[in-house]
Order: structure tokens, then C-alpha cells, then sequence
């Protein structure tokens, strides 16, 4: 019973104070066609004027995977996504001090799901690994027995 999990996975999509409606709904089919699921667009909760930002106004999109969707997601990342960004040495080992990993990805087209041709908006996005480890050791062990591609330290 002591033995970590990860819980859930989420994903994030910061889109800032674009006017044109049509971003947040592309990136929202972008988002839902990796993860499978219909995400939550997030808005703004203060205004900001000089970012020109309303509350109450889109600023993002997000998901949270659970179960097998939350599984499969985790293999696409691990084995064929991760690879494929140019030049991949490896992810840091940097967690959050309670066994939670965070990643952060330039360019969503790494997915295989997306059609790089078609795509006028390149955005990245916030990839949150949560596990229910009580610290980092914990968790950078579990994650690095479910295949994580963490980088090789070189003395």
C-alpha cells in the first residue's frame, strides 16, 4: 500500500491575451485530439490593463487524464513524443519536492496526432506528472521505473 502512483496527469495550455477567438478553439481540438479528451478553456480571473486583459476573458485550455486515458498518454509521451524533439538528451531531474514532476514542452506538433502542414499557431504547454510519493526520491524512483527519459549525469 506504500508503493507510489501517479494519480493524474495534467495538461496546460497558456494561449495569453490573443483577440482572435479561433486560437483558444484550435489549440482546445489540438489539445483534445492528443489526450482523447475534451478540455476546460481557462479564463482570466483579474484584469490587467496593461496586457489588455479582462476577467472573465480566455487565456487557456487545460485537461486532467485519469485511468487508462491518463496511461496512455504517459506511453505516447514516453516512448514517441519525448523522442522526437530535436536534439533530446533527456528531461531534467528536477521535481517539486513532494514526488511531482512538471514538464514543459516548446512546440505541441512533437505529437504525432497533429498535422504540422496545416497549423497556423504553434504553442507549448505544461505537462504535470502527479504522483501520491511523499518526496523526491520516491518519486523520481517510480517515474524512472515507468521508462521517464531522465538525463544521464556525467561527473
Amino acid at each position: 500500500m506504500q508503493v507510489p502512483k501517479v494519480t493524474k496527469i495534467v495538461l496546460n495550455s497558456g494561449v495569453g491575451t490573443s483577440n482572435d477567438k479561433n486560437v483558444i478553439n484550435d489549440i482546445a481540438k489540438d489539445i483534445s485530439l492528443i489526450t482523447g479528451q475534451k478540455p476546460v478553456i481557462t479564463l482570466s480571473r483579474v484584469s490587467i490593463s496593461n496586457f489588455k486583459l479582462r476577467e472573465g476573458m480566455p487565456v487557456g485550455v487545460k485537461v486532467t487524464l485519469r485511468g487508462n486515458s491518463m496511461w496512455e498518454f504517459l506511453y505516447r509521451l514516453i516512448t514517441v513524443s519525448l523522442p522526437l524533439i530535436r536534439d533530446f538528451r533527456g528531461i531534467g531531474k528536477k521535481l517539486d519536492g513532494r514526488g511531482n514532476y512538471s514538464l514543459g514542452i516548446a512546440d505541441h506538433t512533437i505529437f504525432p496526432e497533429i498535422n504540422v502542414d496545416t497549423h497556423k499557431h504553434l504553442v507549448g504547454m505544461d505537462i504535470s506528472i502527479v504522483t501520491n510519493a511523499l518526496d523526491d526520491d520516491e518519486g523520481l524512483e517510480l517515474l524512472t521505473l515507468l521508462g521517464m527519459p531522465f538525463r544521464k549525469v556525467t561527473a
